[in-house]
């Protein structure tokens, strides 16, 4: 009987920077994410885990969802690893790539989500989930008479909750390997809905007579979506920089999502994003939603018309425009609250403090809580359940079944 191992190259013991392997006595093996250490500079480079061999054959590389933490070391990555992802996934990678001025050599070949696929001797399924990113999967994979559920990243709170609801009533059967994120594990971060999101926007929009300014990331669509919502219902129009834009027009196609040609709807073209995207060769971007788009020197216009993205690297030119905050503004961070502490959020935050204007915090994780975590695996009832992408597994074991801990890079051989 051909042998079957599985070794983590990365994240046993830590949030994100995900790399697992899953390798045949034969000499064929897949890697599940290639991901970037939450921790690691944006400047760093040789981040690939120490016990990856990247000199060997290799059937390919799947990524599970476009976060950094599951596929920012693809640069790295040898050109000739065939990349198998997602389409939007795809779509998104190679759009922060170019934005950034990076270039990726790799070939791409999407699946479709639930369509099964072959990778060498692997059976592949992407089965798609609930989570903060955009076309985020679980991988379900078959060899040699071996099942392994890859969970990536999840919540059962977010606008796609009824995909994971509907996984835990069917589950796959006769499962060997449960590889299960633990994020939230030993935290209190809020779950609530992003439906609950939306009434407290609503009523944050309402409540306030100037401008509402919200941090979130372009890629959080759930996010977009929300305040999107909560802006038809009162009348705001959302403005969004060039980034999110395109995020949003590069994923028009797989769903009726909120993009530059919509009511209530518009693009701020500053100078420093502006000057971003013609030197990295997207200028026929910025030409294209240039009708949709709004000068920043408007925001300081009837204020409670809007409700407007802020960044840090939006700051400089929104002062530039005379928009400053003042006492009848509000702000809020709906972002993961440690961000804050970090060069850019901190930047952000004081800049609304010396305007004097109304903080807010509305946020939901998107990542499952722990009891969500443990209704998770119990439903998958899979023999080993190997724990990834979390800080606090050892502390919080109970009610898991059939835990067996790995260390970073440590082969494990399904029997």
């Amino acid at each position: 009987m051909n042998e079957v191992r599985l070794t983590v190259h990365r994240a046993t013991h830590q949030i994100g920077g995900n790399c697992v392997e899953i390798s045949t006595e034969d000499g064929h093996r897949i890697i599940l994410d290639v991901g970037r250490p939450l921790d690691a500079p944006q400047s760093a480079r040789g981040l690939l885990p120490k016990s990856l061999d990247i000199g060997s054959p290799i059937d390919g590389v799947l990524i599970s969802h476009p976060h950094q933490d599951h596929y920012g070391v693809l640069e790295d990555v040898p050109a000739d690893w065939p990349i198998y992802p997602g389409e939007p996934t795809a779509r998104l990678i190679k759009l922060t790539s170019a934005v950034l001025g990076k270039q990726l050599l790799h070939t791409f070949q999407p699946w479709k989500s639930g369509v099964p696929f072959q990778v060498g001797p692997f059976a592949v399924t992407p089965l798609l989930t609930d989570h903060s990113a955009f076309d985020a999967h679980m991988l379900l994979i078959e060899v040699h008479g071996k099942r392994i559920l890859y969970s990536g990243d999840f919540r059962t709170h977010g606008r796609k909750s009824v995909l994971p609801r509907r996984l835990m009533k069917s589950p796959p059967k006769n499962l060997d390997i449960l590889l299960m994120e633990g994020t939230n594990l030993g935290s209190d971060k809020s779950c609530v809905t992003e439906s609950d999101l939306e009434n407290d926007f609503v009523e944050l929009f309402r409540g306030t007579a100037g401008r509402v300014f919200v941090a979130w990331s372009a890629q959080n669509v759930d996010r977009t979506v929300t305040l999107y919502r909560a802006c038809l219902k009162t009348g705001r129009t959302l403005i969004v920089d060039l980034y999110t834009a395109e995020v949003m027009e590069a994923l028009a196609e797989f769903g009726k999502l909120p993009r530059p040609s919509w009511n209530n709807l518009k693009v701020v073209i500053t100078k420093a994003f502006g000057k971003v995207y013609r030197e990295t060769g997207r200028a026929d971007f910025v030409d294209r939603v240039a009708p949709y788009g709004i000068a920043a020197a408007r925001l300081a216009e009837t204020p409670s018309r809007w409700v407007a993205m802020v960044r840090s690297s939006l700051i400089r030119d929104y002062v530039a425009n005379d928009v400053q905050p003042n006492s009848d503004d509000a702000w809020c961070w709906s972002m993961w609250q440690g961000y804050l502490k970090n060069e850019e959020g901190a930047r952000v935050q004081a800049w609304f403090e010396e305007g004097g204007s109304r903080a807010a915090q509305i946020h939901t994780s998107g990542h499952a809580s722990p009891s969500q975590l443990r209704t998770f695996a119990q439903a998958m009832n899979a023999e080993q359940l190997i724990p990834i992408h979390g800080d606090a597994w050892d502390e919080n074991t109970d009610s898991f079944p059939s835990i067996r801990r790995l260390a970073d890079g440590e082969p494990m051989t399904l029997l």
